[in-house]
């Protein structure tokens, strides 16, 4: 009997060329090292890059992104490197794509679309598959034109001659028809994470949210601050797309529910930022937010105001926050033990999420800007707010003095549960003033 022979089905690794255009308008970012982070986006997508080039230009060109000159050259290029697949670091017009494409016969895509790709793959969760998916309609409905051009009009037969539709148009129609049900589902993701996210307000639990640049250790951070493996964590570009909540312990019998978020990134598609909108709601929704910066990455001036513009955009910039450098291990020998005490500095902590140090200064910060939010509060409530009482002992500094028939709180609390409280002894104080106007006679303390 003849060996059969097995067939390898795991498709080849694509042979990636990069091209870049400095236009000088990006402050802080070299083309050089926006290519730098491109390559590992293309590397996490999974293609092996094979060279890189870059132009000095005042602006893009209309046509061909980079000049005609330099399109001609991206010839040569293939043929030293071998590449069947260009990388844009800006985001394509379909001209332009196509132009690239024709002149080059490789599949041509933009910093946008590589992103996106990178999301299909990384998205665990229904959740995740829906948001991806939506701004992947989005990025492709106006790139239709480039993508159908080779099919002919439809064409019917007796009875159904005419003008007709042409298939441009009908896949435009069925895009957008996909959109609009993509969108109806994310809604109702969002609706539900409202509908969460009021359980918590009620428990009044303190919610904090973990922001910063993709790959800062977000994910590493909650986990050490859980204890446990909660979130996933790889040194990947985008290696947790779908939001994490779990309780932390903040100490002095004080917890918050703490949310790892997606990371940002430099040039992030706006189809994602909309598309994941009810996942970023979560940072909107938080009380106060930890932004993650790795320390040890010379760019982190230009990550952290990629993470402010996308915080401006979602309506978060000016949330009370906590700067929390990671990756000390890497730049601070004392953090490579995790035994050295961790000083808080303006605002900032400086931690190694991988060995723990800095991790009891955080909590304590943590704790301490939520604390700041608190308010004062001087009120009198009934014996039979038992439990409103236990929940101002965990969860604020407060004084109790008990009287005859009520109990006194004196003290600060956080702001939802100041209003609790203040709406109770309101309506104590109205019972007891319709007591006495009754003749009952009852008095307060």
């Amino acid at each position: 009997m003849p060996r059969q022979t097995a067939i390898d089905l795991t498709p080849p690794v694509e042979k990636a060329f990069l091209v870049a255009v400095d236009t000088g308008d990006d402050t802080g970012w070299s083309a050089e090292d926006s290519l730098t982070e491109l390559a590992n986006l293309a590397t996490t997508a999974g293609a092996d890059v094979v060279g890189a080039e870059w132009q000095n230009r005042r602006h893009v060109d209309p046509n061909w992104y980079v000049g005609k000159g330099k399109a001609e050259e991206l010839g040569q290029a293939k043929s030293e490197t071998g590449f069947n697949l260009l990388v844009a670091d800006d985001e394509l017009s379909p001209g332009q794509q196509k132009a690239l494409e024709s002149l080059l016969n490789v599949k041509v895509i933009d910093r946008s679309r590589l992103i996106l790709d990178i999301f299909a793959l990384h998205a665990q969760t229904h959740e995740g598959r829906l948001q991806v998916e939506l701004a992947q309609l989005e990025y492709q409905l106006p790139r239709l034109t480039r993508l159908w051009t080779h099919l002919s009009r439809t064409q019917g037969g007796i009875g159904s001659r005419g003008p007709g539709e042409s298939q441009l148009e009908t896949d435009r129609r069925i895009i957008r028809t996909r959109i609009a049900k993509m969108k109806e589902r994310v809604d109702q993701v969002r609706q539900q994470r409202q509908t969460a996210a009021r359980g918590r307000d009620r428990r009044m639990v303190p919610t904090v949210g973990i922001v910063g640049y993709t790959n800062a250790g977000k994910s590493t951070l909650l986990n050490a601050l859980v204890g446990s493996e909660v979130a996933r964590a790889e040194d990947k570009l985008f290696a947790t797309l779908d939001p994490t909540s779990r309780q932390v312990r903040l100490g002095d019998g004080q917890t918050a529910i703490v949310t790892d978020t997606v990371g940002f990134i430099h040039k992030l598609p706006h189809q994602l930022v909309d598309a994941f909108r009810a996942t970023l709601e979560e940072v909107n929704r938080a009380d106060v937010l930890i932004e993650v910066v790795d320390a040890s990455d010379p760019h982190l001036r230009e990550h952290r105001a990629t993470v402010q513009t996308v915080l401006d955009e979602l309506g978060a910039g000016d949330k009370p926050r906590l700067v929390t450098f990671n990756k000390a291990d890497l730049v601070e020998a004392a953090a490579r033990d995790g035994a050295t005490p961790a000083p808080a500095l303006a605002g900032s902590v400086l931690v190694s999420a991988l060995t723990g140090y800095g991790l009891d200064t955080l909590r304590a910060e943590i704790a301490a800007l939520l604390a700041s939010l608190w308010v004062d509060v001087d009120v009198r409530v009934p014996y039979a707010a038992g439990e409103l009482l236990a929940r101002v002992r965990e969860r604020g500094t407060v004084d109790l003095d008990y009287g005859e028939r009520d109990v006194r709180v004196h003290g600060r609390a956080a702001p939802g549960l100041a209003g609790e409280l203040t709406a109770v002894a309101d309506r104590w104080r109205l019972s007891l003033d319709a007591d006495s106007g009754n003749g009952t006679g009852r008095t307060r303390d």
